[in-house]
């Protein structure tokens, strides 16, 4: 699994950054694709991109500023015409629904496939054998929301060479022994799957956050978190600044990450006025608070 960074600006898009869109590729676990955010030109940072839309199953709004949603149309249209057929569903603040109708409907664009959109309220707003996501609201000025991913743990691994001591033959006994099951072998003994399975291997969470202040909500989001997604719109001296705009400072996010017994902080959703050089800086002074940070740039790639 991949978060890859789409747009890692702040209000506008600038020559080394534009505005805010953020993709998980989950191809391996569910051949899907989600996404987290649709600013002005996303479906362009798209195709310098290994991402396909036919690939995307979900699309998380985070809030509805311009720098977030602007790229959402041309994106639900352009998916129509690069072999999106299956499903997409939608979340995001109320207001999204009458957006894309809005929107779609004024440039009399035609989708080919169905689309879900769902209006969120905080809790849970999805859930499968796979993935549970929850949000809650932030403190931005408007609705704005963020959203914890947590996986589903995974069954322990079988103890193949345990049982090949046991002489236990290889074969299709393993697979029902890897399931839990009691099995009869050729010479009698009966073997108990649940004694040769180990532990389960927890799943993972991943918190990405929509633009806001600090506030008590975040820390909830972002507990025990495997990667958390956060802006760094301003660098730690602008603090005054940052809460007349309602964002986050450089050290606002890595406080969380700190609180919250996170394992890594990516910053993200960085003014204009920083160059690759000071954005550099932004990191350094997270790393004070929280050494296991790393800034995004447009198209860097983490695994998860």
């Amino acid at each position: 699994m991949e978060l890859i960074f789409l747009g890692t600006g702040a209000g506008v898009p600038s020559k080394n950054r534009n505005v805010t869109s953020i993709a998980i590729s989950m191809l391996n676990e569910r051949n899907a694709i989600w996404l987290f955010d649709c600013g002005e030109g996303t479906q362009h940072q798209i195709l310098r991109s290994s991402i396909r839309l036919s690939k995307l199953e979900k699309i998380f709004i985070t809030h509805l500023h311009g720098d977030h949603i602007f790229g959402l149309p041309g994106l639900l249209s352009s998916r129509s015409f690069q072999g999106g057929e299956t499903e997409l569903t939608v979340y995001g603040p109320t207001g999204i629904a009458a957006f894309i109708e809005n929107s779609l409907e004024l440039s009399g664009s035609h989708l080919t496939y169905p689309l879900q959109v769902i209006e969120v309220e905080p809790g849970e707003i999805f859930r499968d054998n796979q993935w549970q996501v929850v949000c809650d609201e932030l403190d931005h000025g408007i609705s704005s929301f963020g959203y914890r991913l947590v996986e589903a743990d995974k069954p322990g691994t079988l103890d193949a060479a345990r049982l090949k001591q046991e002489g236990v033959p290889a074969g299709p006994l393993y697979q029902e022994l890897k399931q839990g099951k009691k099995v009869t072998l050729p010479d009698g003994r009966m073997i108990d799957g649940e004694a040769f399975i180990g532990p389960k291997q927890k799943g993972r969470i991943i918190a990405i956050f929509g633009d806001t202040r600090p506030q008590e909500n975040e820390r909830a989001l972002a507990e025990n978190a495997d990667i958390v997604v956060h802006e760094a719109t301003f660098e730690a001296s602008k603090e005054e600044m940052a809460k007349e705009y309602m964002h986050s400072t450089t050290t606002d996010a890595a406080k969380l990450a700190q609180i919250a017994g996170a394992k890594h902080l990516i910053l993200t959703h960085i003014s204009s006025r920083y160059d690759k050089e000071a954005s550099l800086q932004l990191c350094d002074e997270a790393r004070e608070v929280f050494p296991n940070t790393d800034i995004a740039e447009d198209f860097a790639s983490f695994t998860i």
